[in-house]
């Protein structure tokens, strides 16, 4: 196998920005040996989610872009709800998955895992079901640490795609509520894994880290300091996030030279 080839990486954001914006600053820091596919989120295809909407969803609309990509197999970054898409399709198809690295996946998509948490995943399904501003509110302090403010709105007016994204969130969540992943299948994914976890975010997401590390046969925790879920390595400190990504995808080569 030639390891100074170009790695092919699939990148999924998160339920909010697109991915071209969420990892402008990871790719800069990454430099052109890579070959990225941005795949934003298929719940945003079209002007309005669709009736039969699921995770199902996302996981084909992956499968299909890396297909058209001519990616067999590649390395895997996904973010928040990208993060919940990219263990699902680790769950469906791993012998495609070279490595997966989250940055605080929305969810564990795993019934064991929503009923485990039950008390955190009926605070999100609240905030779905407020007025749109109020809806965004309680999704921001859901995913925070008590005592951490959300960020500010940027200034100006909103994007034109944030007008998509109060009814997106809504059927996410709802895909997630009917997730049919099971523990089993990630406890059969022996490639590498890479979880980060900002250190002000909602506790849950150190749980959710934890549940995966004994999960995953080969999996690193890393936690970031003064980063949370709207903050995030990715975009606030892409070096380092680059650095560890370069570690788990060497780290990957070389297990497949063994």
């Amino acid at each position: 196998m030639d390891t100074t080839a170009p790695r092919a990486v699939i990148f999924l954001p998160g339920s909010i920005q697109p991915a071209a914006i969420q990892y402008a600053p990871l790719l800069g820091a990454l430099g052109g040996h890579i070959l990225p596919l941005l795949k934003d989120l298929e719940v945003y295809a079209g002007a309005q989610p669709a009736p039969d909407y699921s995770l199902s969803t996302e996981v084909e609309s992956l499968r299909k872009s890396a297909d058209a990509a001519g990616f067999e197999r590649f390395n895997l970054v996904g973010y928040s709800g990208g993060g919940a898409v990219a263990l699902a399709f680790s769950a469906a198809y791993p012998e495609r998955v070279r490595s997966l690295a989250l940055s605080e996946p929305a969810v564990i998509p795993a019934q064991e895992w929503l009923q485990k948490e039950s008390d955190y995943f009926s605070e999100i399904t609240r905030a779905m079901s407020l007025p749109p501003a109020e809806q965004m509110a309680a999704f921001f302090r859901a995913n925070l640490r008590p005592g951490v403010q959300p960020p500010a709105p940027p200034a100006g007016e909103p994007p034109a795609w944030m007008a998509k994204r109060p009814q997106g969130l809504k059927a996410m969540v709802r895909a997630f509520s009917e997730a049919s992943c099971t523990y089993d299948q990630w406890r059969n994914f022996a490639n590498p894994v890479y979880i980060a976890v900002g250190s002000r975010s909602n506790p849950v997401e150190e749980r959710k880290a934890l549940t995966l590390s004994d999960l995953f046969q080969d999996c690193q925790v890393e936690i970031y300091p003064e980063r949370h879920h709207f903050d995030p390595p990715q975009r606030a400190e892409p070096e380092r996030f680059a650095r560890e990504l370069e570690g788990l995808w060497m780290r990957t080569a070389e297990s497949e030279l063994e």
